[in-house]
Parts: C-alpha cells; structure tokens; sequence
C-alpha cells in the first residue's frame, strides 16, 4: 500500500494483494520506522463507519493514520472495475485508488499491481 500527501489530500493507492487482503480480512496496515520508537502506522479497513453514514473517513492520533470504508462501499470497489473512491467531506480529501503498473518504468517494480488499462496500446 502506497500513502501520499498533497495538500489536504490522502492518497491511498493498493496493490492487487491489499485488495484482496481488505476484501479477506477488512483491513490492510502498513507502517514506516523513521527511527527506533518514531513509526508512522497506516491503516485502511472496510466496517461500520463511525457516526454512520457511507462516506470514507479518516482519522490521525498516536501516530497512526486510519481511514475507514463503509462496508458496502469497500466490498462495491474491491469488485468492481472503479478504479478509485473519494472522500471530501471535510478538510481532508481521502481518495483510496487501485494501484496501476506505471508507464515510464520497469515494470518488475510494480509487479503486484494492477495492469495499467493504457498499456494495452503498446
């Protein structure tokens, strides 16, 4: 799972394996060590939405991130060909996408993610 930030916008992008692992389990968690007991944990899960509701959320406290699908929403874009799903409600936009093989590299980098639509005309 790859998270960027630009702005006021969190992007999640899932390889082809977190998908399915969100689609088995609800929940993928990734985390970057900066130095001993400095980690920045990233979590995605699929469940019921705290306050209800069928928007994305996202929330930061004690150095993990958490961003939370609604279960039907989850289960909707794990299976479908949707490519990406946002959220803006709120100060932070949250976009959660499908992780595409990219175009300018090679693409052994990228093996676990999903074959880019574009690289068909190549």
């Amino acid at each position: 799972m790859k998270l960027r930030f630009q702005g006021n916008t969190l992007r999640l992008r899932l390889s082809q394996s977190d998908v399915t692992r969100l689609a088995e389990t609800g929940r993928v968690e990734e985390q970057v060590m900066f130095a001993p007991k400095q980690t920045l944990v990233y979590v995605i899960e699929s469940g019921v939405v705290e306050g209800g509701g069928d928007e994305i959320r996202a929330s930061f406290e004690n150095g993990r991130i958490r961003v939370t699908l609604p279960a039907a929403v989850a289960k909707h874009w794990v299976e479908s060909d949707e490519t990406g799903i946002e959220s803006s409600g709120g100060p932070l936009t949250v976009l959660v996408e499908k992780d595409f093989q990219c175009l300018h590299r090679d693409g052994d980098k990228d093996g676990d993610a999903f074959p880019n639509p574009l690289a068909e005309g190549r």
